[in-house]
């Protein structure tokens, strides 16, 4: 590579060094020159938050969490992306930003190749897919010359998603020509009811954000209809807990149909101003605790008493008693508060917890909180 070609990489990547954006990068099978070349100019600590080269068969499985079809192609490629920008959400230490930049490809080696040479390149953000297709002329260039191809086709990936205008040429033959698509993703909601993503984070301004961060602990609830109990509930736990509670709201639900889009919408408008909402697919807490290890669950008696219930887990106390014994060792914490059951308040000294498990659960004392209200009661009495 010449001085001048040198020269514009050099700058655009300061340029990528400059941008408030952060990245993940991974590369297999072609695109570790880009990677270099991003580290090796002053300022990568700004911008790169994480390189990866899933370069082996369980490297990928591990990375992508499950086998890709192809290892190489353009499906692989978005994967890839999505999960660097997964990756991403749970490295960044701010609201920065983020972009997950993938790379597969098949290059020359030292054996003949039958199939073509190809670069697939996508970056992956909040709003959108990018992706490159380039099939490479064999027998133009050598081992370096197709990877040194790849690796500029990488940073105009990273430099479109970011905003940042890309001048850099790819060094490409006639016979060659990158194909491109833009896809954006659509509405986060509707891509939490299809599986394609695991929760979404509504802030009070009513902004959803894919797959946000989580600060704080969850409060999960139906939230039909968000009432004066929830509020109170969750600045008592925050109070106990010194920490920010975010309230949760699942749309599957364990013996009835997902919630419907217009429905997830409109409990979500009640949370304006009032506080971030975590939507997700997690309809036990066995899984939210696997969304979100570590985190500490505010919950009600009753809710406490369904945790340790065999008939919730197939009328098997043995599946009940691992669930616990997974979330205990993932971290979580239940904050129990007491509830009104007919004419007799029940706190957490109430619930049947197994021998061994009671540092699983801690108790909202009565005189901190107690709001006897009831979501069926003010359903019906709205009409």
């Amino acid at each position: 590579m010449n001085m001048n070609a040198t020269d514009e990489i050099n700058g655009l990547i300061q340029q990528l060094h400059a941008a408030p954006h952060k990245s993940v990068v991974a590369a297999a099978g072609g695109g570790s020159l880009g990677l270099a070349w991003l580290l090796a100019v002053p300022g990568a600590s700004n911008t790169i938050l994480e390189t990866l080269v899933p370069y082996g068969r369980r490297s990928m499985i591990d990375f992508l969490g499950d086998e890709p079809e192809q290892y190489v192609s353009a499906a692989t490629a978005r994967d890839m992306a999505r999960a660097a920008y997964r990756r991403g959400l749970s490295l960044r230490e701010d609201d920065s930003p983020v972009v997950g930049v993938a790379v597969t490809a098949t290059l020359v080696t030292n054996r003949p190749k039958r199939g073509d040479h190809r670069c697939f390149v996508a970056a992956w953000d909040a709003g959108q897919v990018l992706s490159y297709d380039l099939v490479l002329e064999k027998g133009a260039r050598d081992r370096n010359g197709e990877e040194d191809v790849c690796s500029r086709l990488l940073l105009r990936a990273m430099a479109e998603s970011f905003g940042v205008a890309s001048e850099i040429p790819l060094g490409l033959t006639d016979n060659e020509s990158p194909l491109f698509a833009a896809t954006p993703h659509g509405s986060p909601v509707r891509r939490l009811l299809a599986g394609q993503i695991s929760h979404v984070l509504a802030h009070p301004d009513g902004r959803l954000e894919s797959e946000g961060r989580l600060d704080g602990a969850l409060l999960p609830g139906s939230f039909n209809p968000l009432h004066q109990g929830h509020r109170e509930l969750a600045q008592a736990a925050a109070g106990i807990l010194s920490t920010p509670v975010v309230f949760e709201l699942s749309v599957v639900n364990v013996d009835k149909p997902p919630l419907e889009e217009s429905e997830i919408l409109r409990r979500v408008a009640q949370f304006r101003g009032v506080g971030p909402v975590m939507l997700t697919r997690a309809e036990t807490f066995h899984r939210k605790a696997q969304l979100f290890p570590g985190a500490a669950f505010v919950i009600g008696w009753d809710t406490a008493v369904r945790l340790v219930e065999s008939r919730y887990y197939g009328d098997s106390r043995e599946t009940m008693l691992k669930a616990l014994a997974d979330m205990w060792v993932g971290g979580s914490r239940f904050l129990v508060a007491g509830r009104l059951d007919g004419q007799q308040f029940n706190g957490l000294s109430d619930v049947p917890i197994p021998a061994g498990f009671e540092s699983l659960f801690a108790p909202i004392p009565e005189s901190t909180f107690r709001l006897d209200l009831s979501s069926t009661e003010l359903r019906r009495s709205q009409g």
